[in-house]
């Protein structure tokens, strides 16, 4: 019998990574449709890439600097290349939280990175940054575990993360040509909401896996609550989305909606094995206003350009995700279960220290990256387009258009420019 329960929960684990992987698919697909279509090969490269190269890295150096013999609390300090390592399964399952992690900065930086530059930065998340934060929490060694830290699969260790580091990354890099113009803010609408869409449910679906198989084991009484929790979260956020920017604008916005499921996703994530499904309900109901006025906050007020809206769903919602246990913990230390405000306090500082910690590793790696590769195209390649610039192939055929131009004497950049100008709608708004 303790050889077929150790073989249900290698099952389960190894579904659970499949799952995760194949998560990689849906930010592809989230980040290719919310952008435009000259743009779409260079969101899929920086995408395989990161799943590829990440997962490299993790394997020689993240992973022991995660789970290795702790020093102080603070970072791993032995199996590196697995060196000592026996539970290849946990290695793998964790090989794919990695490169989540470091995902999240594709979205926010696309349309205008050197392809060079974000190569750099997903070697420094899933080499460094990722793995540190990860050690606090997650080793059973660390400073914030010690303290009483819950991060029952992410919302801080991945999502927060990825999304400071995507946040500084956007202000590094600047905002696409032509977002910010006379003190106007202009929408630069992606090419393909349905695309999007695909990728929201792929997401969606590779979520049960992410926060599902975090139980590692296949817990007959665990794995449903927090598969449960997982789907009313998303789905609470999605419906009260759609409500909320029906009040806000005057209809149900598209992209928004989408991302309100994400939003639901990344706020339960911390707490999917802590809270009733009540909770997670309210938890979704409230990343939806969270999300929307965070997008518009980032987006007109602080003037970052975040083509997805990646910061607002992975950094905002994380955030609230993260202090939701400490409100709905029903293990008697959520505050509105009588455990008080000690949890509450303690996840703030997690949240607190992720921030500081991503904030000074990724701004001077950056700055290091900047000393040898560029990190923004030039001016000229942006308005091509960079699947022609960076990967010689546009995404979509465009034969007939070439072929039923009336302009004579153009470049093949120059017609790339007019097809970008007739497919891209640019709507302008005032705040």
């Amino acid at each position: 019998m303790d050889d077929v329960l150790l073989s249900v929960n290698l099952v389960w684990i190894m579904l659970g990574t499949i799952l995760v992987f194949f998560m990689h698919a849906g930010f592809a697909m989230v980040e290719a449709g919310f952008t435009r279509s000259k743009n779409a090969v260079n969101i899929i490269m920086k995408n395989f890439l990161t799943i590829s190269l990440g997962g490299i890295v993790y394997f020689l150096c993240g992973y022991a600097i995660m789970f290795g013999d702790t020093a102080g609390g603070f970072f791993g300090t032995s199996g590196f290349a697995l060196n000592g390592v026996d539970d290849l399964s946990f290695f793998i399952f964790q090989t794919m939280f990695a490169a989540t992690g470091a995902t999240i900065l594709s979205g926010a930086v696309a349309e205008r990175t050197n392809i060079f530059a974000y190569i750099g930065v997903i070697i420094l998340m899933t080499i460094l940054v990722y793995p540190v934060v990860g050690h606090w929490v997650w080793s059973g060694q660390g400073w914030l575990t010690d303290l009483g830290f819950i991060d029952f699969a992410g919302s801080t260790v991945v999502h927060l993360t990825g999304a400071v580091a995507a946040f500084i990354a956007a202000i590094m890099v600047g905002p696409r040509l032509g977002k910010y113009e006379n003190g106007r803010v202009n929408v630069i609408t992606g090419h393909s909401i349905p695309i999007g869409a695909l990728g929201v449910f792929l997401l969606w679906f590779g979520w049960f896996g992410f926060n599902g198989a975090s139980t590692l084991a296949a817990d007959p009484a665990l794995v449903p609550t927090v598969i449960a929790n997982t789907f009313f979260s998303a789905a609470a956020g999605v419906v009260a989305t759609a409500f909320y920017t029906n009040f806000r604008y005057g209809h149900i916005d598209g992209s928004l909606t989408l991302n309100g499921a994400l939003a639901g996703l990344v706020g339960i994530t911390a707490g999917a094995a802590n809270v009733s499904i009540v909770g997670s309900l309210i938890i979704g109901l409230i990343a939806a206003p969270l999300l929307v006025e965070g997008v518009r906050f980032i987006e007109w007020k602080l003037k970052v350009d975040d083509p997805v809206g990646a910061i607002a769903v992975h950094g905002i919602c994380g955030i609230w995700g993260t202090l939701a246990v400490g409100l709905f913990d029903v293990g008697g230390q959520g505050l509105f279960y009588g455990g008080g405000i000690s949890l509450l306090g303690i996840q703030a500082i997690g949240v607190i220290a992720t921030i500081a910690w991503v904030s000074v590793t990724v701004t001077a790696g950056l700055y290091i990256i900047k000393a040898f590769v560029p990190l923004r195209v030039s001016a000229e390649e942006e308005i091509t387009g960079l699947d022609v610039i960076e990967h010689g192939t546009p995404a979509y055929e465009y034969q007939e258009i070439f072929k039923s131009s009336a302009i004579q004497g153009e470049t093949f950049a120059q017609r790339l420019t007019h097809i970008g100008k007739t497919q891209t709608n640019v709507t302008e708004k005032h705040v």
